[in-house]
């Protein structure tokens, strides 16, 4: 509570800093810009003037600024603004006109007092409407500041919904993983296989990575190829020789860094919509390379050329509607993926630019 209450106490004397720094800024300038002009006068002269209108330019202000700007202007009641506005601009030129005239004329005008008198009209309305000039600037700033703040606060929210999602899409991934891996590690049991506890050590592996290091916005390219492999072991182990995996890595891998579990929706469908059925030759061939800054992925199936399937049904998993849309989110602009059913085989293609920025 008392840290609350010094951060308010920070805030409220920076904007009174700001504040004084605008009324001196203003005095300033108004007191310098007729001597700037040529203008035959002393600076004693025009400060007095500047600071006799002083107190009816920051009435005027801060009533605009605090009063009609948010329960006329911003609420459209703008000729209820009129109404009440017209009126005490009079009002304000008139009593400044009239300090100016009772006060420093006597001192620096007499002739001009003696010819006008007192209340000289034309004066009069050029003192309300300059008495608002000032202002309608101070207005113009509020604005500004009040829309850069909430820019500021509508993008902030939409990255905390961004991340929100992104949070949930990555969550999405490790029980629709983990259900399909168990699964197979379920069958070997039954069967006492051998390689059921091969199949344990790899699903740990790939635990171990989910729970622990893809928690973070991005990982090694490294790191992302190693699980794939562990991927791609567990499922050689269920399919045994009746299936064919070639995984190629070309260039320099080091230094690219990627959204984590980006790729393996990808290399998952291609086991489940292709490879899964009765096909006589099965097939799966993947490349990985990087040029510049670019990373390119490609993975290609066998299927049954006869089958029903099509590429609409081979897009409609959970696994490839998370990778398009976590591509929206985390590479903007900055991929492409194509999905090609050539009748005897599905082949996606992906294109992601890492560049920052």
């Amino acid at each position: 509570m008392r840290g609350i209450i010094s951060n308010t106490q920070d805030l409220s004397f920076s904007r009174i800093k700001w504040h004084i720094l605008f009324w001196l800024v203003y005095v300033f300038f108004y007191t310098f810009m007729p001597i700037a002009l040529g203008e035959d006068d002393t600076v004693l002269k025009d400060l007095q003037f500047v600071l006799l209108q002083l107190p009816l330019k920051i009435f005027a202000t801060y009533t605009l600024v605090y009063y009609f700007l948010p329960r006329f202007i911003l609420k459209k009641r703008y000729f209820a603004f009129v109404l009440i506005i017209l009126p005490l601009s009079f009002i304000l030129g008139l009593g400044q006109r009239y300090l100016m005239a009772a006060i420093l004329y006597p001192i620096y005008y007499p002739e001009s007092l003696e010819k006008y008198g007192l209340i000289y009209w034309p004066k009069v309305f050029y003192a309300a409407i300059e008495t608002y000039a000032i202002a309608v600037v101070a207005s113009v700033i509020k604005l500004l500041k009040q829309w850069f703040q909430t820019q500021q606060l509508t993008n902030s929210l939409k990255q905390e919904k961004l991340a929100a999602e992104l949070k949930f899409l990555k969550a999405q991934i490790h029980p629709h993983f983990l259900f399909n891996t168990l699964n197979n590690l379920y069958a070997l049991t039954l069967k006492k296989s051998p390689k059921a506890p091969e199949v344990v050590l790899k699903l740990s592996d790939l635990l171990d990575y989910m729970l622990y290091e893809c928690n973070v916005p991005k990982v090694t390219l490294e790191k992302e190829i190693k699980m794939l492999e562990n991927y791609i072991e567990l499922e050689k182990i269920r399919y045994g020789d009746d299936l064919k995996v070639e995984f190629s890595k070309e260039n320099d891998l080091s230094g690219f860094f990627i959204s984590p579990m980006l790729l393996l929706p990808l290399v998952e469908n291609s086991f489940k919509h292709g490879v899964s059925g009765e096909i006589h030759e099965k097939w799966i061939e993947i490349n990985l390379n990087t040029q510049e800054r670019t990373i390119n992925f490609s993975i290609e199936n066998s299927r049954d050329a006869n089958s029903p399937e099509r590429k609409e049904s081979y897009t409609e998993g959970i696994g490839l509607k998370n990778v398009i849309r976590r591509l929206e989110l985390v590479y903007k602009d900055k991929h492409q993926i194509k999905i090609d059913d050539k009748g005897e085989s599905y082949k996606v293609v992906l294109n992601i630019d890492t560049k920052e920025g």
